[in-house]
């Protein structure tokens, strides 16, 4: 290249707040003049939807929106000077709303562009909020001309390949793309990497971070170059502005300059990442001052424990045993050593007086009856009680410490263990839970071996042991699996080798516990599909899967 010119971009890779429009302007400001003065950048890019955070949902039919909206442009148009900005906002048209990208410099739009591609599967829904645009943006920034797309207009060939026709040089992408497992990968080689293998044009794909309720964005913004190779990639999980250098040689053609490229994480890495984020998150945007949980000596509450401080410090969060009658020494000695190894604050309450109180309550009721699971759900209750009381008392939000293959099943209880405010692993099967323990502790050895290495208990009656009543989880999750994520039958599951009446029950006990799964708190979205936004079946419904 001779002679080549510079455009100066900036990722602003941000955790913004739903609804806080005031906020999230300032935050965008802010953003903007660091990128100005600190990095003398030409261009700085915003978020999909930054001005009202990501997803606004019914939020944006609220009269209140629109009006903050409206002053958030006249302060961007007012307060960023000296630098082109591109930020995603709800732009309201008499009674339509378009998902789109205003382009600004020095108070002037330049352009603004309508999302074309509406999502409206899994976690989305945006056909119920915005209108569809159709027309190609192209903003010229010191001789570059780029075209400007959101989000979704890349996963689909359209808006990039008009984009092409139009002009544009390069794509400026602005995104609020959620997290999954291999989520990126699929990003890189399968959506941007195909528009760019199309258009033969580079791309700067830039990422939302940060926890909405159940979704989680991971950021992991990139640059690619016109042949398909990432030239740049920058940390997942973390905000900050990223700078990306761009030269326009004299043939007309952009060249990303190669910068840090962070490697990819593994699997374990990024899902106790996301769940880490997703709980500060939760916790801090709704301004808890901590944390409680029950810690009973088992793997999941052990994982949780180690998230929750992970997420919040140790300062912030509260540990409570509560043994009964069935608790074995053992458990209480790894609860305490776990909150010990965590430096966390730890109470050991037990359970036997309410329990008995509550039997002697019922004794008349329950009479000529044999013990079974009421007087096993008495004792997670008599737990949700004294837990919930302290939440109450010390305005600490309640973390539930359940996982997805429990709850799919129903191996959970009603206002017992499910009672909680947030569940960082409701996404999580049984058998990653165990691999995400074994990476935490490769870390730093914080939960006790035994934990993870002992068979698991709930641990309500003598000698129990969850394989009383399912079947082990090497069998139990990859069922679960191929029923919640790929909607497949009964005979289609049992074709891959697993027994066809195991396979029935276990489908008929999903169905039966939709009603619990709907009373449940929210939690960190982290498979293809997750309890929640993304699993609508009917509570009550006659459908027998086969």
């Amino acid at each position: 290249m001779s002679d080549p010119r510079q455009l100066r971009c900036v990722m602003a890779q941000l955790n913004l707040v739903v609804g806080d429009v005031d906020g999230n302007t300032s935050r965008i400001v802010a953003a903007a003049n660091e990128a100005r003065d600190r990095y003398r950048a030409d261009l700085v890019m915003l978020p999909e939807l930054a001005v009202s955070g990501y997803p606004p949902e019914d939020l944006l039919f609220h009269s209140g929106m629109r009006l903050q909206v409206a002053r958030s442009l006249e302060r961007l148009k007012k307060e960023v000077r000296g630098i082109v900005l591109i930020a995603g906002y709800p732009e309201y048209v008499d009674s339509r709303i378009f998902n789109s990208a205003i382009v600004i410099r020095d108070g002037v739009v330049l352009a603004n562009h309508r999302k074309a591609c509406l999502p409206n599967y899994r976690v989305f829904d945006e056909k119920r909020y915005f209108t569809p645009g159709t027309e190609a943006t192209i903003v010229e920034v010191k001789g570059v001309k780029a075209g400007v797309l959101v989000c979704e207009d890349v996963w689909e060939a359209d808006p990039a390949k008009q984009a092409q026709l139009a002009g544009a040089q390069v794509l400026l992408i602005i995104n609020a793309s959620p997290y999954e497992v291999e989520k990126q990968s699929q990003r890189e080689q399968q959506v941007v990497g195909q528009r760019v293998k199309e258009t033969g044009l580079p791309a700067v794909f830039l990422n939302l971070i940060g926890g909405q309720d159940e979704l989680m964005f991971d950021g992991n913004s990139f640059v690619m170059d016109a042949s398909g190779e990432v030239t740049q990639r920058v940390p997942a999980f973390t905000e900050d502005l990223y700078v990306v250098d761009l030269e326009l040689d004299t043939a007309g053609i952009v060249h990303p300059v190669p910068a840090a490229i962070v490697p990819l994480q593994s699997q374990e890495e990024s899902v106790y990442g996301a769940l880490v984020q997703g709980t500060r998150d939760y916790v801090d945007k709704h301004r808890f001052p901590g944390v409680v949980m029950g810690l009973s000596g088992g793997i999941d509450s052990a994982l949780v424990l180690c998230i929750a401080v992970d997420a919040l410090g140790a300062h912030r969060v509260h540990s409570v045993a509560m043994p009964s009658r069935y608790t074995s020494q053992m458990s209480k000695d790894d609860a305490a050593l776990q909150a010990r190894n965590l430096h966390v604050k730890h109470s050991e309450i037990s359970i036997e007086g309410m329990f008995d109180a509550t039997l002697a309550a019922l004794k008349d009721e329950f009479a000529g009856r044999p013990p079974d699971t009421a007087e096993e759900n008495i004792q997670s209750r008599c737990r949700g009680v004294l837990l919930m009381g302290i939440s109450n008392k010390t305005g600490k939000m309640l973390l539930t410490t359940g996982n997805k293959s429990e709850m799919a099943v129903g191996y959970a209880t009603l206002y017992g263990d499910m009672a909680g405010g947030f569940a960082p692993i409701k996404d999580c099967s049984k058998m990653l839970v165990y691999r995400l323990a074994r990476w935490r502790n490769a870390r730093s050895q914080v939960i006790p071996d035994r934990v993870i290495d002992r068979p698991p208990s709930a641990e309500l009656r003598f000698d129990q042991k969850d394989t009383d009543s399912l079947p082990a989880y090497e069998v139990l999750d990859p069922i679960l699996e191929a029923f919640i994520e790929e909607d497949l039958s009964v005979d289609q599951i049992a074709a891959r080798g697993f027994d066809r009446a195991t396979v029935g029950r276990i489908l008929d006990l999903v169905k039966r516990n939709e009603y619990k799964r709907r009373q449940a708190p929210p939690g960190v979205r982290v498979s293809g599909r997750a309890f929640g936004r993304d699993w609508r079946y009917p509570i009550t419904s006659g459908y027998k899967a086969r």
